[in-house]
């Protein structure tokens, strides 16, 4: 028996196992209901657990209900040969996806770097060494480092570069972080230019963040909501519409990060007024826009999962992330997005305009 169909009834009999779940739904689904179910998936990214495909994951993948996956350096650094079976997790993947499926990582240097030497792989500077060196070509050589590492073992998309403005020094998310170019709008959105046409002659998309603004908070949106109300300022969106403009921009992130003067009732990450309004009319994006984990504290301390995805897809997001697949989180996700689309909460025009976004997206891979 040969590996390919090997593997193939392994996760045939998973998916077997799991009984009248998701997967047998899928398949007894009329061919309207299959578009839409596939649809969905594409619009859903999550992270999971464990150095090797899981039967569960193998499931999820092989029945497109995930578009794409998140890796940390969990997915990797206990094995053995941390690259080799970083590099064997992602093949594995994608041989399993009847689509091209996105594999992120968060590879921008510095602090945020999965990819360490202790593993293997090449050193790599922060954004504020290379923002304070202000050197463009060796931001871009710093950047074609990062993006061929991400090749080589085969992800295709780094949630990367932050274009947040370095106004808070001691700022939790990136300002302690040196996540930051630069204070000057000008000078991140040179320095995140270098590093996506980087990442563009190796085919990597990549993901600016964290929209509208995250540099001057002084909270942490992974512990709850973060105010920008009274610190932030409109200054803090001239990097978008700089790389906007010279349509240099794959997706961008959105944050959960509360401004009343934009939005007074809910964070940038659910609001249609920032999302649709400011980023996608009065800046001109219309690419993939992302949500950040809406596993966040930030979120679900002050939503339900129906309520905030409900409100992230009607904002404009359209890409959910998610940090887990714990709890049949996935097959729940398909199913309440699903429902809101039968009742009328979401429309199948937005679903479809997601799908179309994304769609157009991964052909840059």
């Amino acid at each position: 028996m040969s590996p390919q169909l090997s593997r193939r009834r392994f996760f045939a009999s998973a998916a077997a196992v799991m009984g009248g779940g998701f997967a047998s739904a899928l398949s007894s689904s009329a061919p309207g209901e299959k578009n839409l179910d596939s649809k969905i998936g594409s619009m859903l990214m999550s992270h999971f657990a464990g150095t090797m495909v899981s039967p569960e994951v193998g499931t999820l993948v092989r029945d497109a209900c995930l578009g794409g996956v998140l890796l940390f350096e969990s997915n990797f650094a206990s094995a053995p040969s941390p690259k080799a079976s970083l590099f064997k997790l992602v093949r594995d993947l994608q041989n399993l996806s009847p689509h091209p499926l996105l594999i992120a990582m968060d590879q921008e240097g510095g602090a945020v770097n999965r990819l360490k030497t202790s593993y293997g792989f090449p050193a790599t500077c922060s954004a504020q060494t290379l923002g304070q060196r202000d050197d463009l070509q060796r931001t871009r050589e710093a950047a074609s480092t990062i993006a061929t590492t991400l090749s080589q073992v085969g992800i295709n998309h780094n949630f990367a570069p932050v274009v947040d403005l370095y106004i808070n020094p001691d700022n939790p998310v990136v300002g302690r972080n040196k996540r930051c170019f630069s204070a000057d709008p000008e000078r991140v959105a040179a320095h995140a230019a270098a590093f996506i046409r980087a990442h563009r002659e190796r085919k990597i998309i990549t993901t600016l963040k964290h929209f509208p603004g995250h540099g001057s908070s002084t909270n942490d949106s992974h512990q709850g909501l973060t105010n920008v109300t009274r610190s932030w300022s409109e200054v803090e969106l001239i990097p978008y519409k700089r790389l906007i403009d010279a349509d240099l921009v794959d997706s961008i992130m959105t944050a959960h990060i509360v401004n009343s003067h934009l939005d007074d009732r809910y964070p940038a990450s659910l609001s249609f007024e920032i999302v649709t309004k400011i980023l996608r009319r009065k800046l001109g994006f219309q690419g993939v826009v992302i949500s950040d984990d809406l596993l966040m504290n930030a979120i679900k301390s002050q939503f339900s999962l129906e309520e905030s995805i409900k409100l992230a897809i009607n904002a404009g997001n359209d890409i959910l992330l998610f940090t887990t697949i714990s709890n049949n989180l996935i097959p729940r996700i398909h199913s309440i997005i699903k429902g809101q689309v039968q009742t009328g909460d979401i429309s199948r025009e937005r679903i479809n305009e997601s799908y179309t976004r994304i769609q157009n997206l991964k052909r840059r891979l």
